[in-house]
């Protein structure tokens, strides 16, 4: 089945076939070119998706609650190093963390992180969502990891290459007028991310 994304403060659209990108181009032209696709119209901008270059400290080094473990250890992510290593920390349990803090980043427009994942778990919880991992070169930056690349304190945003037509159906949609803007407003204008042509995340 064809899929049209198209972004409404540009007009920019992407033409989904499966896991790839069939085509790009205004929406006019794409949706006049291929009339039975289905379309899916955005707020604000189109963009590659993010990488996230702290990947071992956001889902190995970090444990991400479940709701039901409120009462226990509340709500935000975990780094005490006590916490990880108590007995009841299973790898199992660890790769289930995974899964969820997998899911906030791809609330924040992530498609791959950088960083080799140890725990296999985690490593494999990583996998089944659809993120990309991918090497990085020396230890990690002197910076503050965060689900939100634009958060004070962690360097430069990096993005994953641009689309092209043939390449992975894989990126983000930001409910911003701009590129420009998305320093100010964060990641969490993130309202969609798409990864292997597949809608991961969907702003409610």
């Amino acid at each position: 089945m064809l899929t049209l994304h198209v972004a409404a403060a540009t007009g920019d659209a992407v033409l989904v076939e499966g896991a790839r990108i069939a085509a790009l181009g205004p929406y006019g032209e794409l949706a006049a070119a291929h009339p039975a696709a289905r379309v899916r119209r955005w707020p604000g901008v189109l963009t590659p998706g993010l990488l996230n270059p702290h990947g071992p400290e956001l889902l190995e080094r970090t444990y991400h609650p479940d709701p039901r473990e409120a009462g226990e250890l509340g709500t935000e992510p975990i780094t005490d190093p006590a916490v990880l290593a108590s007995p009841g920390m299973t790898d199992a349990r660890r790769g289930a963390g995974a899964r969820r803090g997998a899911q906030r980043l791809l609330a924040h427009g992530t498609v791959a992180v950088a960083g080799e994942l140890r725990v296999r778990a985690v490593a494999d919880a990583v996998r089944r969502a659809g993120l990309e991992t991918v090497p990085r070169p020396g230890g990690p930056a002197d910076t503050r990891p965060s689900l939100d690349p634009f958060a004070p304190g962690c360097g430069p945003a990096v993005w994953m290459p641009d689309l092209r037509t043939g390449g992975p159906a894989r990126f983000a949609v930001f409910d911003v007028r701009d590129a420009a803007e998305l320093p100010e407003r964060g990641a969490a204008a993130c309202v969609a991310t798409v990864l292997g042509g597949r809608l991961v995340h969907r702003r409610a």
